[in-house]
């Protein structure tokens, strides 16, 4: 089964929002290098509408020498949304009815791991339903004092097992967390909230 995963650029207080407004100064090759292979390692983006929206405006107009741009511009990207109709982005596919269900699917196919890029509503859905394997967050040395953290409203305590951290220059870290779920056995039990799209 592959493993569907969470990556986000977080602030120190939780902040996930506009991430290239806050993010360059502490930017390297290093980070670059991380997020070529994590990408790499990857066949198909589960995204929020938001989420979608954003990189659909900017990643079909991107080109690099590594070829970092051609590999999100073509990989199968599964878009969670009860509004939008026409995704105009290449391999583009909207997710609308049983989300679980359709998830679960997604992760018994063939391939290697799902990423999910931001979408912190979407992500916070999905935990509570036991459907995220790993987080992956790459946490900033910087706070904003502003706007919703990644976690707000999430409505369950989840327990988290830390299983490999990476100090990148310019302070930045990357914790990657799987859930724990023999300790979290009381929070599976509970009734889930309904998937967002966020």
């Amino acid at each position: 089964m592959r493993k569907l995963f969470a990556t986000a650029f977080v602030t120190l207080d939780g902040v996930m929002e506009s991430p290239n407004e806050w993010n360059p100064p502490f930017w390297s090759d290093e980070a670059e290098e991380y997020k070529r292979e994590e990408l790499f390692g990857t066949d198909a983006l589960l995204l929020g509408r938001k989420t979608y929206e954003g990189f659909a405006a900017a990643w079909p107009t991107m080109t690099d020498e590594d070829g970092f741009a051609d590999r999100m511009n073509n990989l199968p990207k599964y878009v969670v949304s009860s509004t939008s109709e026409d995704l105009e982005w290449n391999n583009a596919k909207l997710l609308k009815k049983d989300l679980k269900k359709e998830v679960q699917s997604l992760k018994r196919e063939p391939g290697q791991d799902i990423a999910i890029h931001g979408s912190g509503q979407l992500v916070n859905s999905l935990m509570q339903h036991g459907l995220i394997d790993e987080l992956r967050m790459m946490i900033f040395p910087i706070v904003l004092g502003q706007s919703e953290s990644f976690f707000e409203n999430h409505g369950t305590s989840t327990v988290l097992k830390l299983i490999e951290t990476k100090s990148l220059p310019n302070g930045v870290i990357v914790l990657h967390y799987e859930a724990d779920r023999n300790r979290n056995k009381r929070w599976l039990g509970q009734e889930p909230h309904s998937i967002q799209e966020k």
